[in-house]
């Protein structure tokens, strides 16, 4: 700004105005300065400016599990859309499911001062935000709950969504139905694992132990464990893929068998109504999850004083064939 002023013959406070769009210039020296601005090059630099106290940096900070995931890809456009409406900028980083890179991502985004954060997280003890919501900094958790600290939270029925999905095989004449899931560690893991065993109960079955896949967090980790349950004496005739991904996965492994083992996935995911037998899934909006957890935090930027929010969001059942195939 001092070399704009220079060329431009004026002060710095001049400058100051200009490129804050406040009163109190001439038009004939506001062109001016404009000109120099644009010969220059001039940008202002507004993570300069929000170092001032009481300064706002305009960012949300976005913390997620795997940019590569397209439930992940979807949040985030949700909470851009959110964050655009009011002139904010969202810096996202991936997790990796890993707590010690979500710790040191957040401390980063600190670190560049952004206004607000909203957190998918890896870890379960969060006590290291405290400093950072005590100086003023709201902060919402976003498909998970937070560990240690009380903050806003919006999650989807992980547990009714299970239920329903295994409840819909039992339904179909299904009793030995598995399930493959994401790390034992994750709250999502942990809550439909919970409505499977819940469904099978209350159908009178005993949950079989040695129909559990755990730990499957890609594809092909998934279709080892479809390969794994077939080779079973007993096999299982249907199965419930907990996320995604493993959703993929297992319906590679069973691609170009026999139609004879039913599958039901939680999350939808792209081109599932396009394949030789379309997936069956436990759905929901991983948008308006995103939306939903910008909106609090925009609430909270306002100064808006409400309680602790914990929204838990629907699930819907979309039958496609996948989940209909009879045992």
């Amino acid at each position: 700004m001092l070399d704009v002023a220079r060329a431009a013959r004026v002060s710095l406070k001049t400058v100051s105005r200009v490129v804050n769009d406040e009163p109190g210039v001439r038009p004939q020296t506001a062109q001016r300065v404009r000109e120099v601005i644009a010969v220059m090059g001039f940008l202002r630099n507004d993570m300069a400016r929000g170092l001032r106290q009481g300064s706002s940096s305009r960012t949300f900070g976005l913390v997620i599990g795997d940019v590569a995931n397209p439930f992940y890809a979807a949040i985030t456009r949700g909470v851009e859309e959110v964050a655009r409406e009011d002139g904010y900028l969202v810096i996202t980083g991936s997790s990796d499911e890993d707590p010690s890179r979500e710790r040191n991502l957040v401390q980063l985004l600190c670190e560049r001062r952004v206004d607000g954060l909203i957190v998918v997280p890896a870890g379960d003890d969060h006590g290291y935000l405290l400093a950072e919501m005590e100086a003023g900094t709201p902060v919402v958790f976003l498909d998970r709950p937070s560990g240690r600290i009380a903050t806003d939270v919006v999650l989807i029925d992980n547990y009714a969504g299970a239920r329903q999905g295994t409840n819909h095989l039992l339904s179909q004449g299904h009793r030995r139905i598995a399930l493959i899931g994401d790390r034992a560690s994750l709250f999502t893991t942990t809550e439909r694992v919970r409505g499977y065993r819940d469904a099978l109960r209350g159908h009178g079955i005993a949950a079989d132990d040695g129909l559990v896949r755990l730990g499957a967090h890609d594809v092909a980790s998934a279709r080892a464990a479809v390969h794994d349950l077939l080779g079973l004496d007993d096999a299982p005739t249907a199965i419930f893929c907990a996320n995604n991904r493993i959703t993929v996965g297992a319906l590679q492994a069973l691609h170009r068998r026999e139609p004879c083992v039913a599958v039901v996935g939680f999350d939808d995911f792209e081109l599932a109504d396009m394949l030789a037998i379309p997936a069956t899934v436990v759905a929901y909006d991983p948008t308006e999850l995103g939306r939903w957890a910008a909106g609090l935090l925009r609430r909270r930027l306002a100064g808006e004083d409400m309680p602790q929010q914990h929204l838990v969001l629907p699930t819907r059942l979309i039958t496609r064939g996948s989940g209909e195939v009879r045992p």
